[in-house]
């Protein structure tokens, strides 16, 4: 018979009531062996009731403990321990490219071709001749990284802050200025990583339907009767499906977000690669805007860098929290970016890679076309394939060797997809990764010789 969790006993170990404070008496309990594997926790309602709270604010602790593998079940069944070892992990992120030794063609990742990449000498020697050089001050962004972003924003901005790469930047904002429960509007799909830092600090997702011009206003004018703490979009060049937010869409969705207090977070993934502007939600809401901007797949990966903008007020908050840690982006890393960002021929280079990852991109789409699968042309490292079953398609294309990005990593309600990086597209082998996509999809393959 399965033992249960006394209620009583457990009420009186947790002293702070909220979702945090509950997630943590519990995981203590249970890796302190209080708590044993296998014993089921009290009833949600009756635990509430004893502390004081709403169930809403339980079921969001106990969902954070599901996503740790610690708490399993659900409904009629109840709630109980599966395990004793707390340690957050990015699941979702952790599974892509997990295909064995079969893989023929690794389409997985939206990565950058490193010949296409800047070469990196004259910029790091920029970087060493930093006047900051070996400083202990604690400054958000070096003054050469600063002069050379400003001009290139896409809105005035008060402050900015130097972080280690784009979703550094993002687990920062959220680690900072969400606390567990809070509600968070996100596209859907988004990227992969958003998802697992969302998990990570127990938001609840509210996920935003898109279309080829980015969020659809009316959806989010939904979402917003919640009352989230933040909306967080890729204004441009979304990684999963390549759109890009149109300067009309832009406007709308600032007439949806007139009326609130929400904290708005660009998320501009790509950065320079992309080839459209970027419109910003920072022209109508400065005082919540924080748009971060990434150069790590036009510029180099191990640069490790992006800025982020924010008010003065919203800065010094992230700042102080990586007090805890870094404190501080290498300013090698910081100057040598400033120095390609003034370069002539580091700009020229960038252009030419843009270019580049077009005509792949293109020459993908023109495959598929030929074979009766015809998509509209976006923009992006990678293409969006709907599918009619994203299971079929991950088994059909494993088959043949080839690891493409599943829908379901980086989506909650949307339709089967699948996701093929075409930056590193082995055109040796386009034929037959064409043929094999057209088969996972769902659709015939109908060969035109014409096209």
């Amino acid at each position: 018979m399965t033992q249960s969790v006394d209620l009583e006993w457990l009420s009186q170990q947790i002293t702070d009531a909220s979702v945090k404070g509950i997630t943590h008496a519990a995981s203590t309990l249970i890796r302190d062996g209080q708590i044993a594997v296998g014993m089921q926790m009290p009833a949600v309602r009756e635990l509430a009731e004893r502390l004081g709270v709403s169930p809403a604010t339980v079921s969001a602790a106990w969902a954070q403990l599901k996503k740790q593998k610690v708490l399993a079940g659900k409904g009629r069944s109840g709630v109980w321990v599966s395990g004793n070892s707390v340690m957050p992990r990015p699941i979702r992120f952790e599974k892509i490219g997990n295909y064995g030794e079969n893989v023929q063609a690794s389409l997985a990742m939206a990565s950058p071709d490193p010949t296409l990449l800047p070469d990196l000498r004259q910029a790091m020697l920029a970087g060493i001749a930093s006047p900051q050089l070996n400083s202990y001050q604690r400054e958000a962004i070096s003054p050469q990284l600063q002069d050379a972003v400003t001009p290139r924003w896409p809105y005035p901005a008060e402050a900015w802050l130097a972080t280690d790469g784009g979703f550094d930047a993002m687990n920062l904002i959220v680690q900072t200025l969400l606390s567990p429960g809070d509600r968070v509007v996100i596209e859907d799909p988004t990227a992969t990583r958003l998802l697992d830092i969302l998990d990570n600090i127990g938001a609840e997702i509210l996920p935003l339907p898109c279309d080829e011009q980015g969020p659809i206003p009316s959806a989010l004018s939904a979402l917003m009767q919640k009352s989230p703490a933040m909306f967080i979009y890729q204004p441009r060049t979304h990684s999963a499906t390549g759109h890009s937010v149109s300067q009309r869409r832009s406007a709308e969705l600032a007439r949806v977000l007139a009326n609130s207090s929400t904290i708005i977070v660009e998320d501009d993934g790509i950065g320079d690669l992309s080839r459209w502007p970027v419109f910003s939600l920072g022209f109508h809401y400065p005082e919540r805007v924080l748009h971060v901007h990434s150069f790590s797949k036009a510029y180099g990966p191990d640069l490790r860098l992006a800025v982020l903008s924010g008010t003065a007020e919203m800065v010094k908050r992230l700042q102080a929290w990586r007090n805890f840690g870094v404190s501080w982006t290498s300013r090698i890393l910081q100057d040598a970016v400033a120095w390609m960002l003034n370069d002539e021929q580091t700009q020229q280079r960038i252009q030419q890679a843009k270019a580049t990852y077009a005509q792949r991109r293109q020459q993908l789409l023109a495959a598929l076309a030929k074979r009766g699968l015809v998509l509209e042309e976006r923009d992006g490292l990678s293409v969006w394939i709907p599918v009619e079953s994203e299971q079929y398609a991950m088994i059909t294309l494993a088959a043949r060797g080839i690891a493409v990005l599943p829908g379901e990593r980086c989506s909650i309600n949307s339709r089967q997809f699948i996701r093929v990086s075409a930056a590193l597209l082995p055109f040796a082998q386009l034929d037959s990764i064409a043929d094999a996509i057209v088969i996972a999809s769902g659709r015939e393959l109908n060969l035109n010789p014409d096209l």
